[in-house]
């Protein structure tokens, strides 16, 4: 029974978790508060109000459904999640009234194929007249990863402490990555002959070379950038290659506008057809 209990408490503290990983915060500081406030209320929640394994089991049932949509309806899942308290209350005479309690809290998780673990501590200090926590430490730990771009934004969240934006920028970041492999993937397989992935299956650049002019070549470099806000913003542009004899006939300087022309087309067409568009300029396909 308290291997159960202990599940359900597990359960519950993985889905208020995920639940304020999806909401849009308020402020950083009234967010992290209800969060991670509702962390520890779970923790500390009356075991004793299941009256039978029967009732515990139902109530596992309905936990694990709505960890199951949460972990589709976000790409996040918490594997494990675990948490002590260290009860600081001052003996003085001044601090009678006031109780603080260190959380120390562990999880760990994925979103998708972005693995992660995290070391917070929480610090609650509460009176009579109101109840505050605050985040005084944040480790954040990611595994090895093709992303980069993942490198200055989690230090930037350790720095601020907020959780809520780490979780929320993962999510979208993953997300424009998984599209960007999608897409990149879908001109691979439809043009075959023209098209390369120079770094694989999860490159950030697509190449074509022109079937008509041999050594030209345009490179689409897809960066996904995260912004100080956490806010998640896709970056294409363009690099021309192409051979000296060529440049030396760009009289009207082509080469040179084609990365701001690409741009421009971005913003008309969007991403997918401003790059098929950019395909098919160099010809490519036009026998099948």
């Amino acid at each position: 029974m308290d291997s159960l209990q202990a599940e359900v408490r597990a359960l519950e503290a993985e889905i208020a978790a995920l639940r304020r990983a999806c909401e849009e915060p308020r402020t950083p500081e009234e967010d992290a508060s209800r969060a991670l406030k509702s962390l520890q209320e779970i923790q500390q929640s009356d075991s004793g109000a299941w009256a039978s394994s029967k009732d515990l089991k139902g109530h596992l049932g309905h936990l694990e459904s709505e960890l199951l949509f949460l972990s589709t309806l976000t790409g996040i899942n918490i594997r494990s999640y675990s948490m002590r308290t260290e009860d600081l209350t001052s003996t003085e005479k001044t601090e009678q009234s006031i109780k603080k309690v260190l959380q120390k809290h562990r999880l760990s998780g994925n979103c998708h194929m972005v693995t992660f673990q995290l070391e917070f501590q929480i610090l609650e200090i509460q009176s009579k007249e109101r109840l505050s926590s605050v985040i005084t430490d944040l480790n954040i730990i990611m595994e090895p990863t093709e992303y980069s771009e993942l490198s200055d934004f989690v230090s930037r969240a350790e720095d601020r402490r907020d959780l809520l934006m780490f979780f929320q920028s993962l999510h979208f970041f993953v997300e424009w990555c998984e599209y960007r492999q999608r897409t990149f993937e879908h001109f691979k397989e439809k043009y075959p002959e023209a098209v390369r992935l120079p770094e694989g299956a999860v490159s950030s650049c697509m190449a074509v070379r022109s079937p008509r002019e041999p050594g030209f070549e345009l490179i689409i470099v897809w960066r996904i950038q995260i912004d100080d806000g956490g806010k998640v913003l896709p970056k294409l542009d363009l690099l021309t290659k192409a051979p000296r004899r060529a440049l030396q006939l760009d009289e009207t300087r082509v080469l040179e506008t084609a990365p701001r022309g690409f741009r421009a087309l971005l913003g008309v067409l969007g991403i997918e057809a401003a790059l098929e568009s950019l395909v098919k300029s160099l010809g490519v396909g036009e026998d099948h």
